[in-house]
């Protein structure tokens, strides 16, 4: 079981057998050039102290860091680079016996058709025998987004089909409020810069509580990540986040499911 684990996704991404006209790339048999892996990080519930889901990190298979693995993405090689992370990422989850919900990143610029490009990932959860019930995914606000009703349009298909979404980074794009507007997800992971210190300034606290507030009318699950200190941890909870992310309570483990440091609960 651990050799396993161990190994590397494998660079074949599957063409997707019902590619429709519009969505070309989902026929071409494509290869990755590199490999990688994943880190999970957990999300904890500082209400309940128990994790609530573990988000997947890409990662080089020697632990090299998220930035060598996405320069290396092109418009080539995006398609399939965003079907082969789906994938390894549940099945790696599924080795590690992961019980938690599973946060996956996705590019929505590689996806065509949602309803086609997701078959890959529901096929994956079938063989791995993890519920896409308890799969996330998520985009991040800052991401170069060409077309915001496309990807509006691929939240609300993943959500028909039983994934949960969630929009991560909320703070750091441009067009926060207005994707909002458009579509609400399940939940709003508030950008780290927002959070930073935010136990000692006045400004980011009453924007953290508009963000709580407008969250809890749309009945949207709220999540600061990035925190790295007890104010800042302490501050969240008082203003209603109980859903945290963040070196003060685990690092990323690479390819193992980490444990929350019992020190960060005190």
């Amino acid at each position: 079981m651990v050799s396993a684990i161990m190994q590397p996704v494998s660079i074949y991404a599957a063409p997707i057998s019902l590619a429709a006209p519009g969505c070309g790339q989902c026929a071409h048999d494509n290869r990755l050039d590199f490999e990688f892996t994943f880190a999970y990080q957990p999300i904890v519930n500082t209400s309940t102290r128990t994790i609530y889901a573990h988000e997947a990190l890409v990662r080089g298979i020697n632990g090299e860091s998220a930035f060598s693995i996405l320069s290396q993405v092109n418009d080539t090689n995006r398609y399939s680079f965003d079907q082969a992370c789906r994938v390894e990422a549940i099945r790696l989850a599924a080795m590690l016996d992961m019980q938690e919900l599973l946060s996956i990143n996705f590019l929505p610029n590689a996806v065509y058709r949602p309803e086609a490009c997701i078959r890959s990932t529901i096929n994956a959860a079938q063989k791995y025998q993890f519920p896409i019930e308890r799969i996330i995914f998520e985009v991040t606000e800052g991401e170069q987004i060409s077309d915001r009703p496309h990807l509006v349009n691929i939240f609300q298909e993943y959500k028909r089909m039983g994934f949960s979404t969630a929009i991560d980074d909320f703070g750091a794009g441009y067009a926060g409020l207005n994707l909002l507007a458009e579509y609400q997800p399940d939940i709003i992971k508030i950008d780290m810069d927002l959070v930073r210190n935010i136990d000692t300034l006045g400004v980011k606290q009453s924007i953290v509580k508009g963000i709580v507030s407008i969250c809890a009318d749309l009945g949207i699950k709220v999540l600061a990540e990035g925190i790295e200190t007890a104010g800042e941890r302490d501050f969240l909870e008082s203003a209603g986040i109980h859903l945290m992310q963040g070196y003060l309570f685990c690092r990323p483990a690479f390819q193992a499911i980490a444990a929350v440091n019992p020190d960060s609960w005190a």
